[in-house]
């Protein structure tokens, strides 16, 4: 296996303790060969003779950091760093101490939500408190452990339940918990996931011969042309033509003049000339 450099998977959050309370820090980090990790406390080396009361453990990768009853004089900046011969990698954090208290208060709640079967869900909480609040997630009253189909993942005040790959049987009601000394807060949603929808039922055909379509096409065609022919026949009535005379009645002379190539014609081709008078014989 080649080597890799520290990486922090998990980094610190900043804790909100009270005084005389218990605190921790908590980092997950992974690189090859094993990280070496150190932890200090503004700048300067932190071990158990240094800051009394504080307890340091690294194992699986996990490195964790313990002050059983914190004071004021535990206020700070906290680091972890990780080393190894590819490089090194530091997560910070902060950690105050307060003698106020205040209940886990929800800033964000959670919220139903319909997903398609397959879907990645993530479920998110806002929770602040005085001390840090300690938040835990359930599905239907029970438990929800971090494992790779369910996670629970930490970012400052954001916390998220994170479900990789939904099913039908993940529907149901999920519910968030904040709990620290002054009180507990509740928070409540449905999550509803969609299986894929039923293919529906295949319709029964009727089958018949290509000569019985034939024969029906033609039918559709000389019921529609017989319908166009009747809408046609309803709505334009042809023009009556006036019957033709039985017999030919005498034509009168027309009195108007004919007209044959520009010239008016005499209505009759025959001159009427005046005969010359006869001279008297002395």
């Amino acid at each position: 296996m080649s080597t890799q450099a520290p990486t922090f998977t998990q980094p610190l959050q900043n804790v909100v303790a009270l005084e005389g309370s218990a605190a921790s820090f908590e980092a997950q980090v992974s690189g090859f060969p094993v990280p070496e990790v150190s932890w200090f406390r503004d700048g300067q080396v932190l071990s158990a003779a240094a800051l009394p009361g504080v307890q340091i453990s690294f194992s699986d990768g996990r490195a964790v950091l313990r002050i059983s009853a914190v004071t004021a004089a535990h206020s700070g900046r906290f680091s972890v760093r990780a080393t190894n011969g590819a490089g090194q990698a530091t997560s910070t954090a902060e950690l105050l101490v307060t003698a106020e208290t205040a209940p886990p208060t929800f800033l964000q709640r959670l919220q139903t939500s319909t997903v398609r079967q397959g879907s990645q869900v993530r479920l998110n909480v806002r929770v602040t408190g005085i001390p840090t609040p300690v938040v835990k997630f359930y599905r239907e009253g029970a438990e929800i452990q971090s494992s790779a189909d369910f996670r629970i993942l930490q970012d400052g005040d954001l916390y998220s339940l994170l479900i990789a790959e939904a099913f039908p049987e993940d529907s149901g009601t999920y519910s968030a918990t904040a709990t620290n000394s002054s009180g507990r807060a509740t928070s409540t949603c449905e999550l509803l996931v969609q299986g894929e929808e039923p293919v529906p039922a295949k319709k029964t055909k009727t089958v018949i011969s290509t000569a019985q379509i034939s024969q029906t096409r033609i039918t559709r065609v000389e019921k529609k042309m017989e319908f166009e022919l009747t809408q046609t026949l309803g709505h334009k009535t042809p023009p009556r033509v006036p019957p033709k005379p039985s017999s030919k009645s005498p034509t009168q002379p027309s009195l108007v003049p004919k007209v044959t190539g520009g010239r008016q014609q005499s209505p009759s081709p025959v001159r009427h000339v005046k005969a010359p008078t006869p001279t008297t014989v002395r």
